[in-house]
């Protein structure tokens, strides 16, 4: 009776690994960084100061990039113009890069746009 108990559990248990959630391997965020770095182009607009910026992202259950926030770290320039938060949104906002990261884990991107 105990062998069989046994056996009942060893198939449960090995019955139920099959049907577990298949996670994301964990990428290095260096790779991260690059391939949504490669997103970026230069601006259709013009630049008119130096921004040092950090942009929180993290990842859908599709893969799509989902930006949360978008802020200076500069203490002197704290707003941000209009032109550069949407520049932002409309080249990281949903889109996909080749290895996403995990699931709802949150990354920050330090991105400098230099002045023209």
């Amino acid at each position: 009776m105990k062998k069989l108990k046994l056996l009942a559990l060893a198939v449960v248990i090995g019955t139920a690994s099959l049907f577990a959630k298949n996670e994301v391997p964990d990428i290095p965020v260096k790779e991260i960084r690059t391939q949504v770095v490669d997103l970026f182009e230069t601006p259709n607009f013009i630049v008119e100061k130096d921004y040092n910026l950090n942009i929180i992202f993290t990842f859908n259950s599709e893969g799509e990039i989902v930006v949360h926030s978008v802020y200076s770290i500069d203490k002197d320039n704290r707003k941000i113009d209009k032109d550069v938060l949407n520049y932002i949104y409309k080249t990281m906002d949903h889109k996909m890069i080749q290895t996403p990261g995990e699931l709802n884990r949150a990354f920050k991107l330090p991105l400098k746009l230099k002045q023209q």
